[in-house]
Parts: C-alpha cells; sequence; structure tokens
C-alpha cells in the first residue's frame, strides 16, 4: 500500500510540471562553481565585483538554490565572501592573505618537484616541453587572456605529475586565490608568461637535478612575488582604478 502511495505521489508531481532531480542539480552547480572560478582566476571577474544571483539563475535555468549552493563552494575556497546585507562578491585578499598564500605556494610546489623528479616519466618530460613551446608562441602572438591561462597550467600539469591528488588540489586553490591578488596589488606588469622559466625547470628535471630545479622554481615565484607591492593602500588604488574604467 505505501508503495503504491509513493509511486502515486511521484505521479502527480511528473504531471504537475518537469522536477528537477538531484544529480541535475548537482551537474548545474558544478557548471556554475566552475565557470565562475575560471572567470575569476582569468581576470573577467575582479576583486570587489558583486555576484548577481538572479542573472546566474535565469542563465542557467535554476533555482536561486541551487546557484548559492555553487557560490558557498567558492565561499568556502575563498574566491567569494558574503557581505552581511549586501550580497556576495568576488574576494578581495589582504596583505597577509597574500604574503600567506605565496609563502604556501614556494613550499608546496618545491615539495612537488621532490615527487616529480622520482616520477616523472620520458612522456610527461615531452608533454611539458611541448607546453612550454605553446607557451613561447603565445607570448608572441596571444592575447594577456591566454598567456595567464598557460602559465598556471605549467605548475598544474607539474603538480599532477608528482602523482600526489591532494597536493594538486591545494596548489590549485592556491594558484586561483593568488589570482585575486595579482588582481589587487600587482604593479609591474610583465610582457611574457614566464615562459623562459619553465623552460630551464624542465630541463633541470631532464638532468635529474632536483636542487636547481627547486632553485629555478624559487627564482620564478619570486619574480611573479616581486610584480606586486603589497600594501592596503595598492589594493584600494586598484580597486578604485577598476571602477574609473567601468564608468569612464
Amino acid at each position: 500500500m505505501r508503495k503504491m502511495r509513493r509511486q502515486s505521489a511521484k505521479v502527480m508531481t511528473a504531471a504537475n510540471g518537469p522536477v528537477e532531480s538531484t544529480d541535475t542539480n548537482d551537474d548545474v552547480s558544478e557548471r556554475i562553481r566552475s565557470t565562475l572560478a575560471a572567470a575569476i582566476g582569468e581576470g573577467a571577474l575582479k576583486p570587489g565585483t558583486k555576484i548577481l544571483e538572479e542573472a546566474i539563475a535565469e542563465h542557467f535555468g535554476v533555482s536561486r538554490t541551487v546557484v548559492r549552493g555553487a557560490l558557498g563552494v567558492l565561499e568556502s575556497d575563498h574566491l567569494l565572501e558574503r557581505k552581511r546585507n549586501r550580497g556576495t562578491f568576488v574576494a578581495e585578499p589582504s596583505v597577509e592573505q597574500a604574503k600567506s598564500l605565496f609563502e604556501a605556494r614556494r613550499k608546496i610546489e618545491g615539495l612537488l618537484l621532490e615527487l616529480v623528479i622520482a616520477r616523472v616519466t620520458p612522456e610527461q618530460l615531452d608533454a611539458l616541453q611541448k607546453l612550454t613551446d605553446e607557451e613561447e608562441h603565445i607570448h608572441h602572438h596571444g592575447d594577456e587572456k591566454s598567456k595567464t591561462v598557460l602559465s598556471g597550467k605549467f605548475h598544474i600539469v607539474l603538480a599532477e605529475i608528482a602523482g600526489n591528488q591532494v597536493l594538486t588540489e591545494v596548489l590549485a586553490k592556491i594558484v586561483a586565490r593568488l589570482s585575486l591578488v595579482m588582481s589587487l596589488y600587482e604593479e609591474d606588469r610583465k610582457d611574457d608568461c614566464g615562459a623562459d622559466h619553465h623552460r630551464m625547470i624542465v630541463a633541470a628535471l631532464k638532468e635529474k637535478n632536483l636542487a636547481k630545479a627547486q632553485q629555478l622554481m624559487d627564482h620564478h615565484l619570486a619574480d611573479i612575488e616581486g610584480r606586486v607591492r603589497l600594501t592596503e593602500g595598492q589594493g584600494d588604488r586598484h580597486t578604485f582604478l577598476a571602477v574609473l574604467e567601468n564608468f569612464s
């Protein structure tokens, strides 16, 4: 009898209109999360930008409840921040957070190189070499967005070769948050994507020279960190300039 009632309830629900399944909601929520994460990582959504829940819900054809689920994940990853009575915004990392992120990245990437040296195959080294060749091509023929995306990709691929999923996930989140740091605090914008540094790191890996690879990586990351001026005023300045660009 109970089974018949459950079946009847399902039929009535279906008759009243389409019902989003949990699986469908989860899929769309992940699409929303990945879309916003990519937009933040590539600089299309700047720190301090307000997230419009209603627009997202309309675009993806889901309820705002589903949208908030996706935003919640991005909040936990520190890419978004909710401000009471104001809504959700792209995060604006503090100076202290920026320093901690740079420090954590240097430590993790040095450790990852130890694992890469022990596990990398000739085929994987060839793939890394091809990636640096692609970076060189983008440097001469691509736009700034392509340079940024490809530069970050090198580090994630290197982490994947290391074979430690936990460290790879941690690094990916750090790199994503550092994209916000660069948007807020970068002062010395260079017209390159790190291709030369990456190529030298690959060469050191081919030589199985861990100390050299780590030294080159540390120099590369120090170069990136050297492009920012970590002062609260610098972050405010970039935010103000972004407003001027949008309204002028």
